[in-house]
C-alpha cells in the first residue's frame, strides 16, 4: 500500500508545542512511574476526511489479557528498542504494519504506572503524515484496527463517564459500538486536552462497563483489576 505525504495540518504544531510545554495533566488521577519494566503505546493521529483522527486497535479475543478492549497499538520494551520511542513505533508495525518512515512524532506524556501488568507505560504522540497501512498485521493480537475522527470523539453523545463493578468510574468514549476506558481513555483525553479539541460534556451520564471488556485469562494474582484508571 502506497500513499503520497498530506500538507501539515494546522493541527500538528500547536499539539506538538502542548506536548513539549505541559505539566502532566493527569497527575492526580494516574500513578507515576514506579521504575517498573518500561513500555510504550503509540496515539497516532492523522488528517481525515473530516479532520483529525486518531489510531486505535481491537484487541483479539483470543488475548490472555484484556481481550476484546480498545486501546492504542503498543506493548512491553524490548532489549534491542533504541528507547520508547522505538518501542511504540516497533509495536505499531507488528500491530498494524504502520511504517515508522510516514510517522513523525510530535512528543510524550509523562509515564504512568499500571498495576495490573506491573509496567511503567509511555504514550508517545505522533503524526501519520504518510498513512502507509491500517489493517491488522497481527490477527493474533488485533482483531480490528479503528480511524475514529476527533470530532467523534469530542461530540458530547460519544462522552460519558464509565462504571467499573469495583465502583471506579472513569472517562470513556463511545466509538463505533465500543467503549473505551480505563487507562487508554485517560490517555487519549490527556492529548484531546493538550491539542485544545475538548469540549463540554456530560460527566454525570454514566454506563456500565460491558461484561466482554472484563474478561481476563491471566492468573489471579496478576490479573486483579480495581478498575481504576491505569485497568488498562
Amino acid at each position: 500500500m502506497s500513499a503520497e505525504p498530506v500538507v501539515r495540518p494546522s493541527w500538528v504544531g500547536p499539539l506538538a508545542a502542548a506536548l513539549a510545554e505541559h505539566a502532566e495533566p493527569w497527575v492526580d488521577v494516574l500513578r507515576p512511574a514506579q521504575g517498573a519494566r518500561k513500555s510504550a503505546v503509540l496515539a497516532l493521529f492523522g488528517e481525515g476526511p473530516s479532520g483529525p483522527e486518531v489510531l486505535l486497535v481491537e484487541r483479539a479475543l483470543t488475548l490472555r489479557s484484556h481481550p476484546g478492549q480498545i486501546a492504542f497499538p503498543g506493548g512491553a520494551a524490548d532489549p534491542g528498542d533504541v528507547d520508547l520511542v522505538d518501542t511504540a513505533l516497533r509495536e505499531a508495525y507488528e500491530e498494524c504494519g504502520v511504517l515508522r518512515d510516514g510517522v513523525e512524532v510530535l512528543g510524550a506524556l509523562p509515564a504512568a504506572h499500571v498495576v495490573v501488568s506491573g509496567f511503567d507505560v509511555t504514550a508517545v504522540v505522533a503524526w501519520w503524515r504518510v498513512p502507509l497501512a491500517d489493517t491488522p498485521a497481527d490477527p493474533g493480537e488485533v482483531a480490528a484496527v479503528l480511524r475514529v475522527p476527533v470530532a467523534d470523539l469530542v461530540d458530547p453523545a460519544n462522552r460519558v463517564t464509565a462504571r467499573h463493578p469495583t465502583g471506579f468510574r472513569g472517562p470513556a468514549f463511545t466509538v463505533a459500538g465500543h467503549l473505551v476506558w480505563g487507562l487508554t481513555a485517560h490517555l487519549l483525553a490527556a492529548v484531546l486536552d493538550l491539542a485544545g479539541w475538548t469540549t463540554p460534556w456530560d460527566d454525570t451520564r454514566e454506563v456500565g462497563i460491558p461484561d466482554r471488556y472484563l474478561r481476563d485469562r491471566r492468573p489471579s494474582t496478576l490479573a486483579r483489576d480495581t478498575g481504576g484508571p491505569d485497568a488498562h
